[in-house]
Parts: structure tokens; C-alpha cells; sequence
């Protein structure tokens, strides 16, 4: 299930949809708040552009809205079952959540580009390479 050409394998590896080899995130580590979301601009190991066409990720809004609402439910039945009262319950929500938002923007995005790209082990941009090997002359 977490082997390499899964979509699973992609979102939770960090990995280039395309060839599941190079980073999607600059940085690995989502604490690092302030390069939470930035993501490299191609694939270093085959090219493929990760920012499809311009404000791709907006759609990922939608993917982490719904990762949000399963956090809370989650959290919800947890806490509730530990015996807490509504109150506490609502604020464990709040706090589970803010705690999470790094990790839920990460695999929203991840989650969202692996809906659109298909893996494929051979795939190589050209161009992008052409490219790169230019400008290291």
C-alpha cells in the first residue's frame, strides 16, 4: 500500500506525483512554519511543473476543509469519551486543530495535486532539463 507509484506513497513521502522521487515540499519538516507551503517549482528529478496552471492550490482549500472536519470529529468522539464536558470538548477541537494546521495544509496540497497527476516511472520533461543543463554553463 506504501510502495512507491501509489498516490498514498506520494502524500505521505512528500514526493513528485509524476515519478514519486523528488520533493514537493523545499522543506521536509512542516514545523517550520514559515516554509510551511513552499513548494519547489519543478520535480528535481524529472521536471514536471508541480503549479499547474496559476492559483492550482486553491482547490486545495476544499481538501483541507474537509481533513479539518475529520480532526474534529475525531477529536469530538475522543473527548467525549474520555468523559469531558461540551465545553472542554469544543476547546480540545480548537486547540487539536491549530496544532495540526501545518500538517493539514501539507497533505491538503499533496492531496490535491495526486488527484490530478497520474504516476508514471518514465516520464521526463525535457525542456526542464535542457533547461538546467544550460544554465549551470
Amino acid at each position: 500500500m506504501l510502495k512507491k507509484g501509489t498516490k498514498i506513497y506520494s502524500i505521505f513521502n512528500n514526493k513528485c506525483p509524476k515519478c514519486n522521487e523528488g520533493n514537493f515540499f523545499e522543506d521536509s519538516n512542516p514545523l517550520h512554519l514559515k516554509k510551511v507551503l513552499t513548494t519547489n517549482e519543478n520535480c528535481a528529478h524529472c521536471g514536471f511543473k508541480f503549479v499547474i496552471e496559476p492559483s492550482f492550490f486553491y482547490g486545495a482549500m476544499y481538501v483541507s476543509y474537509g481533513l479539518s472536519v475529520g480532526i474534529s470529529i475525531l477529536t469530538f468522539i475522543l473527548l467525549h469519551w474520555l468523559g469531558l464536558n461540551l465545553v472542554q470538548v469544543f476547546i480540545g477541537i480548537i486547540i487539536a486543530l491549530i496544532i495540526l494546521t501545518p500538517f493539514t495544509l501539507r497533505l491538503s496540497r499533496l492531496i490535491y495535486i495526486n488527484m490530478f497527476v497520474k504516476y508514471d516511472a518514465s516520464y521526463k520533461n525535457d525542456l526542464y532539463n535542457k533547461e538546467n543543463i544550460d544554465h549551470k554553463d
